[in-house]
């Protein structure tokens, strides 16, 4: 959980972090009115030119089974987060899926600069996806449009591509860490991938080898239904480690073929989602193309089965 305060030209001003899993609806709001308390105490803000509080995180927080996912988990289901953060601030409220708001920052004070439709992939705990058409963030009619974790992955341990798996159910920071467990080395959060021994860094290498042939098919089929100027990878793996995965990525790729978009590292790194979230009140507040009003009365998706009604 990553908590910023940040100026009209996307400068952090403060960070609070906390490096904690499955945070639970009453502890982040006790975090997010310690964190605020705390820039006003220190006056890293001024309330009285707050644009407002941007919120960026996950849909179905709390129904999606994920790896380790808590059986307590489900009380974010019931919880209404838009009314609690109004209830403890006086500033208006903007709330975005956290891919869509890492791609709204990069947009904003990233990549945007150079391309004005591109795709943004987060390699999280899950993994997300945002796109940027035409210097817009475009979510789709029901806010889907970048859930890359459900696109099919044929496995290619299987002859003839007869099993068929979802990208979010094998490729994740969660899958790393599980695979490094396997082998006998504890990884638990990002900084720890920072110091693997060499035995640890080669066994991360092999599986980023692995799952860059799974990304360069969905860098492919990204290519061709959106055609967007560029892919860019970006989330909480460490960025030596998504330079290495990009690397493996371009040897599945015919990199002469120029109906495929470029792949690079995105530029904001671990704390995008966070930055977009904060850059969401000032968009709107400044009149941004990338402002979007949906945002001040958006609630996190929740109960799946309505997709299927």
């Amino acid at each position: 959980m990553t908590i910023l305060a940040v100026d009209a030209v996307g400068n952090v001003r403060a960070r609070v972090h906390h490096e904690k899993r499955y945070i639970l609806p009453g502890e982040f709001m006790q975090l997010t009115a310690d964190a605020i308390s705390h820039f006003q105490r220190s006056r890293l803000i001024d309330d009285a030119h707050l644009a407002g509080i941007g919120l960026a995180m996950p849909d179905w927080l709390g129904e999606i089974d994920f790896l380790g996912k808590p059986d307590n988990y489900g009380e974010w289901m019931e919880f209404d987060v838009r009314a609690a953060l109004e209830n403890l601030t006086q500033h208006p409220v903007f709330i975005e899926n956290e891919t869509n708001a890492g791609a709204l920052a990069e947009l904003d004070y990233g990549l945007g600069a150079e391309s004005r439709s591109f795709f943004y992939i987060a390699i999280n705990a899950c993994p997300g996806g945002g796109l940027v058409l035409d210097g817009a963030g475009h979510r789709g009619a029901m806010g889907l449009s970048g859930e890359i974790g459900w696109l099919p992955i044929a496995d290619p341990r299987h002859r003839g591509g007869q099993k068929v798996e979802l990208l979010g159910e094998i490729f994740s920071l969660f899958f790393l860490y599980k695979f490094l467990g396997e082998h006998g080395i504890k990884a638990s959060v990002p900084s720890d991938l920072l110091t693997l021994d060499a035995r640890g860094r080669k066994l991360a290498s092999q599986w980023l080898k692995g799952m860059s042939a799974h990304l360069a098919v969905a860098v492919k089929h990204i290519g061709m239904i959106v055609d967007p100027d560029a892919i860019i990878l970006g989330g909480r793996l460490p960025i030596r480690m998504i330079d290495e995965l990009l690397r493996y990525v371009h040897e599945h790729l015919d990199m002469e073929d120029t109906a495929l978009p470029s792949i690079h590292r995105a530029s904001l790194g671990e704390d995008a989602c966070a930055i977009g979230a904060a850059a969401m009140p000032m968009a709107a507040a400044l009149m941004l193309a990338s402002a979007d009003e949906v945002q001040r009365t958006r609630s996190p998706l929740k109960f799946m089965d309505r997709l299927n009604n």
